[in-house]
């Protein structure tokens, strides 16, 4: 038996493979995370949470399901980069609030901790430390799930779709 794959076997290989379809994660349960540890995923969904969230116009990033909208996106992430920059985010977060808190984000308080939220958007726009790297990459993805969910797009910016408007809804540039 020689050791090289003939053209009819390496087209029973192709076309077995075309059948059994793309590569999947795993089926995740229910309200558990694929990516993140469940603390990690804790902290994810807190974050989410103050940077959209619920008031009395529509529900917040967690109703929205954001945190499992992240955590789907950077399990199937393909380039290492991403996922290593949303591991090393959340732990630089940590580290920020044990140095200057004593103690990791989730125990310092919700005051404390918009403070030091607060700290990390002065410089999203040109953001240069590894935490400010973070929350840019942290405030994006909130953003891009929650105005892309049912809630972020029907409940909170109100679109109405492709139907007829009786008048002008908008303003006049000029």
């Amino acid at each position: 038996m020689s050791a090289t794959l003939d053209r009819r076997d390496l087209l029973k290989l192709l076309s077995a493979s075309v059948l059994a379809g793309p590569l999947q994660l795993t089926a995740a349960e229910k309200d558990k995370p694929l990516f993140f540890s469940p603390d990690e995923f804790e902290l994810l969904d807190t974050l989410t949470e103050q940077i959209i969230p619920t008031d009395s116009h529509s529900p917040g990033a967690h109703a929205a399901g954001v945190p499992f909208y992240i955590d789907r996106t950077v399990a199937e992430a393909f380039l290492p980069d991403y996922k290593e920059a949303w591991k090393t985010g959340l732990a630089e977060l940590n580290r920020l609030s044990f140095e200057e808190h004593k103690h990791p984000y989730l125990k310092i308080g919700k005051e404390k901790q918009l403070a030091l939220l607060a700290l990390l958007a002065k410089a999203e726009q040109d953001p240069k430390t590894a935490g400010e790297k973070f929350f840019a990459l942290l405030k994006e993805d909130t953003a891009y799930a929650y105005y892309t969910s049912d809630i972020g797009i029907h409940k909170d910016i109100e679109y109405k779709g492709n139907v007829i408007q009786m008048e002008f809804a908008g303003y006049d540039a000029v």
